[in-house]
C-alpha cells in the first residue's frame, strides 16, 4: 500500500507498530456501499489485512457470502488448553464525501492522527491486529482469533457471517470507547407503519379521507410515547429507551386525497426491551387510535432488529481486562454504556461473552475524525496483556 509516495509491503517489521498501521489502513478506501453506492467496500482492506496476518504465521479464513464485502479471520493456534479469545473490528467506513481535507491520507498534528476510520474505528483494528502478534509471541495454550469484519456500519452481517463459522470463549470489540470499559449499550428496532385513508378528488372531501391527516395523529401520539419513556428510566447506566419517526411519505399528486401515507421509525431498545414489546407497545397506539376515530386504520411491520447488549462484572474476559487495563493505565477504567449499537450484540447473542473496549479520540462520523495516538498505544498494550493471560 501507498501512503504518498512512499510504498510499504505488509511484511516490513514497522507495520508492527500499531500506529505506522493505522495510517497503512486508513490509506485504503473502505467506504460501506451500502452507505453510499459509489463505496468501494470492504474488498481491498481485507485483502491487506489477510496478507499482514498471513505473513506472520496466522491461518487465514476469507467470509464472503456476500461477493465483493469479505470478512477476515485470522487465528494463531494455541499449544492446548487454554481459553480462546476473539479480537473484533470492523474495516468499514462511513462517507469520505465532505470530509475536511484528505479523507485517505493520514496526518499527525498534536498528538493526533487524523483521517476517515481513524477513531471508528480503524485505531481499534491495527491496535488488535499488532497486539494478537504480540501475544501470539508469547506461546500461548489458547486460541487468538482477529476478526476483521465488514459492514458494521449498516446492518452488521460480517459479524454475523463470521459467528456462524466460529467462535471463542469470549470476544473483546475494538470500537472506540475512550478506554473506558463498555459493559451495556441500547439496541434499536426498525418499524414501519401504513396509515390508509381513501383517495378521491381535492373537491370531494365526502368521498375522501386524508391519510396524511390520519398520519398526524399517530405522529403525535408517537411523540407521546417516547416523552412517556424517556421520563421513567429503568436502566442505571443507559436510563430509558426512545422513539423517534425517521421518514415520512404520502400522497400522489396535490389535487388529491393521498390513501396512504408510510412512516419509518427507530425504537431505541434497553436491555429487557425487545422486538415483541416494541410491536405489543405501538399496537396499543394504532388500537386506540383506532377506537377513537373510526376512519383511522393502519397497519404496523417490523424491520430490522439488533438487540441491547449487557455484560456482567463477573465475566473473567471482562476481570482480565480490567486487570491489564489497571496494570498499563495505572488506574481502573471506568465504566460505561453507549446509546448506540456494537457487534457486541451479535456476539453475545452468540455465546460468545463480549465487552467493548478501544481507543480514545473523536469526530466519529464528522466532516474531521481523530484518534488519540497515544490511546492507540495503550490499547495494543492492554490487549496484549489480556491476551496472554485470557489464553494461558
Amino acid at each position: 500500500m501507498a501512503i504518498g509516495c512512499q510504498t510499504v509491503p505488509v511484511d516490513e517489521p514497522v507495520l508492527d507498530d500499531p500506529v505506522e498501521l493505522l495510517k497503512q489502513l486508513i490509506a485504503i478506501n473502505s467506504v460501506n456501499p451500502d452507505l453510499v453506492v459509489e463505496g468501494e467496500g470492504e474488498a481491498k482492506i481485507a485483502a491487506f489485512c489477510a496478507d499482514w496476518l498471513s505473513a506472520r504465521g496466522f491461518e487465514v479464513h476469507r467470509v464472503e457470502e456476500r461477493a465483493g464485502r469479505p470478512s477476515i479471520v485470522g487465528i494463531a493456534r494455541g499449544t492446548g488448553g487454554g481459553r480462546s479469545l476473539m479480537f473484533n473490528g470492523h474495516i468499514d467506513t462511513v462517507s469520505i464525501s465532505g470530509y475536511d481535507g484528505d479523507a485517505l491520507t493520514p496526518v499527525v498534528r498534536d498528538g493526533r492522527l487524523f483521517g476517515r476510520g481513524s477513531f471508528d474505528m480503524k485505531g481499534g483494528v491495527a491496535a488488535m491486529m499488532v497486539a494478537a502478534v504480540r501475544a501470539k509471541a508469547r506461546g500461548l495454550r489458547g486460541d487468538i482469533l482477529v476478526a476483521c469484519v465488514a459492514d458494521e456500519e449498516f446492518a452488521s452481517f460480517g459479524t454475523e457471517q463470521v459467528v456462524a463459522r466460529f467462535t471463542a470463549d469470549a470476544a473483546i470489540v475494538t470500537e472506540p470507547s475512550h478506554l473506558e470499559l463498555t459493559m451495556t449499550h441500547r439496541g434499536f428496532t426498525w418499524c414501519y407503519v401504513t396509515v390508509y385513508g381513501r383517495a378521491a378528488h381535492g373537491s370531494r372531501p365526502d368521498l375522501g379521507i386524508d391519510a396524511i391527516a390520519k398520519a398526524g395523529k399517530f405522529l403525535s401520539a408517537l411523540e407521546d410515547y417516547d416523552k412517556r419513556l424517556r421520563a421513567a428510566p429503568t436502566h442505571p447506566t443507559l436510563k430509558s429507551g426512545s422513539v423517534h419517526a425517521s421518514l415520512i411519505e404520502g400522497g400522489k399528486e396535490i389535487s388529491s386525497y393521498p390513501a396512504e401515507c408510510r412512516i419509518s421509525l427507530e425504537r431505541r431498545t434497553i436491555p429487557g426491551e425487545t422486538a415483541a414489546s416494541v410491536t405489543t407497545e405501538l399496537q396499543q397506539i394504532l388500537d386506540n387510535l383506532a377506537s377513537i376515530d373510526p376512519d383511522f386504520r393502519a397497519t404496523l411491520t417490523v424491520g430490522l432488529d439488533r438487540p441491547p447488549f449487557a455484560v456482567a462484572e463477573t465475566e473473567p474476559v471482562v476481570v482480565t481486562l480490567d486487570r491489564a487495563a489497571t496494570r498499563v493505565m495505572g488506574e481502573k477504567p471506568i465504566r460505561r454504556g453507549e446509546p448506540f449499537w456494537t457487534d457486541c450484540a451479535i456476539l453475545q447473542a452468540a455465546g460468545i461473552p463480549s465487552v467493548m473496549f478501544g481507543a480514545d479520540g473523536g469526530g466519529a462520523h464528522a466532516p474531521t475524525e481523530w484518534v488519540d495516538v497515544k490511546s492507540v498505544e495503550r490499547l495494543c498494550d492492554i490487549l496484549t496483556d489480556t491476551a496472554a493471560e485470557f489464553c494461558g
